[in-house]
């Protein structure tokens, strides 16, 4: 039987590197329970994943032995993060939550998102393509989860549009260089890119774009492409595919462009989503620059590591390069057809070490923190919610401080509060923080020369 216990202030919760263990039963009380020691996170192995990029971070036999594609640190009911207590026993981060909400999330959390954590953090690996998608934004989620309940569609149907009511923006922030398709390029440079490739059974459908550079040509286009029947893509596709080829061996413009719809058009012969390819910017990002998927946005993640940081959603309208469903109908309502370059974010600095990547999204903020050579400089981490902090390079010790409300920037703080333990993480390490312990003070260990870096989520409204 589990021996309750009263938890203390700046009680914290380390996630070291492995898989999910046995799962054992745990009681939880409102005012009293065991303290929690330990918390280990679940690696999705999609098939698109890497068998390198996970396993190292984590520091694990190298090749794994199948793709791991993501590791998921939060609480979504599909794979929650694991509390190991005391007596050796888990319990779900979920779980916790619904029975501590206030304690573990804040008041200012729940009364927006209730008992739910609402944001999901990942180092996402990928070494082929995902599929091209986008998401939809909270009155559409709402306003689709409402119409499916009232239809009686069960939740995990796969041909299930809105599993949950809530948005579904992300970020991802590149710790390799990350390659991407995001956002609808400028009309008139997509003109541009199909006047080059010159593609004669695609003539009729520049013009079309031609006549109408703008998102409503960009929808008609693209409504064109996406509902073509598949005898039509299979006569038309293998003259784009020709032509890139072409376009590759010759130079221009557009050559990165080109290959990507050769790569796609292997992996997916007669998809749709070859053709839609061609409308979408292609982002390259270097080791932490990050881009912002807002709602509406059609992407498809192509090779790279990064951490991202996404609304606790599945809520997932697809385009193609997937076997899965696709809703043209549905995922039509949801895109947003502006166009012109996808935004690079470099983030907001704050001190010496701290980057802020601020966007609109409220469910979460993602930051991040990072030591150079020589630079040993403690800096202090505040937030009014529940954290997540996980470290991607070096090792760093966090130690609880009495520091006060507000500070994000760089500090030395010895206020250490009473009763509360250091924690050392190294790579692969992560840390749960509830909203009611205190603020930690971040140093890095190690050489001097040694580089070190820490990600930290949190929400983004309180």
């Amino acid at each position: 039987m589990l021996l309750p216990a009263k938890r203390g202030r700046g009680t914290f919760v380390v996630l070291p590197p492995g898989g999910v263990a046995s799962v054992g039963e745990t009681r939880l009380d409102e005012e009293a329970r065991t303290t929690v020691e330990l918390l280990r996170n679940a690696v999705r192995p999609y098939a698109w994943g890497s068998r390198t990029a996970i396993a190292e971070l984590l520091g694990r036999p190298v090749p794994a032995p199948h793709p791991e594609a993501e590791l998921w640190m939060g609480a979504h009911p599909g794979d929650s993060s694991r509390l190991l207590c005391q007596d050796g026993s888990e319990v779900s981060l979920v779980r916790l939550l619904d029975a501590e909400p206030t304690h573990q999330l804040g008041r200012a959390c729940t009364d927006i998102w209730g008992n739910r954590l609402p944001y999901l953090m990942k180092v996402l690996a990928a070494d082929e393509p995902l599929s091209l998608q986008a998401h939809p934004s909270a009155e559409q989620a709402a306003d689709g989860f409402a119409r499916e309940e009232a239809l009686d569609v069960p939740r995990s149907a796969p041909d299930r549009n809105y599993p949950d009511p809530t948005a579904k923006p992300e970020l991802i922030c590149a710790l390799t260089e990350f390659h991407a398709l995001a956002g609808f390029r400028a009309a008139e440079a997509t003109v541009r890119l199909l006047h080059q490739l010159d593609v004669p059974s695609l003539r009729a459908h520049v013009r079309l774009l031609a006549a109408q550079p703008d998102r409503d040509g960009l929808r008609a286009l693209f409504t064109t492409w996406i509902t073509l029947p598949e005898e039509n893509l299979r006569a038309l596709i293998p003259d784009l595919l020709r032509a890139c080829a072409e376009y590759v061996r010759s130079g221009g413009e557009f050559v990165e462009e080109c290959r990507t719809v050769l790569e796609l058009g292997e992996a997916y012969p007669n998809d749709a989503g070859v053709l839609a390819s061609l409308l979408l910017n292609r982002i390259v990002l270097r080791p932490g620059e990050a881009i912002y998927l807002s709602p509406g946005n059609l992407h498809a993640y192509l090779r790279g590591t990064g951490v991202e940081i996404l609304a606790n959603s599945d809520n997932i309208l697809r385009c193609g390069l997937t076997p899965k469903h696709v809703d043209v109908a549905e995922l039509l309502k949801v895109l947003d057809f502006g166009n012109g370059e996808m935004r690079v974010l470099t983030g907001e600095r704050r001190g010496t070490n701290l980057t802020v990547y601020r966007t609109e999204a409220e469910e979460f903020e993602l930051s991040r923190v990072e030591w150079n050579s020589g630079d040993r400089a403690g800096v202090l981490l505040d937030s009014a919610g529940p954290q997540i902090l996980l470290c991607t390079e070096g090792a760093v010790r966090l130690s609880p401080t009495s520091g006060g409300a507000g500070s994000n920037g760089n500090g030395g703080h010895n206020g250490h509060t009473g009763g509360a333990r250091e924690l050392e993480l190294s790579q692969g390490d992560s840390v749960w923080l509830a909203a009611s312990d205190p603020c930690v003070l971040a140093q890095p260990l190690g050489e001097a020369h040694e580089r070190v870096q820490l990600f930290r989520a949190a929400p983004g409204a309180v």
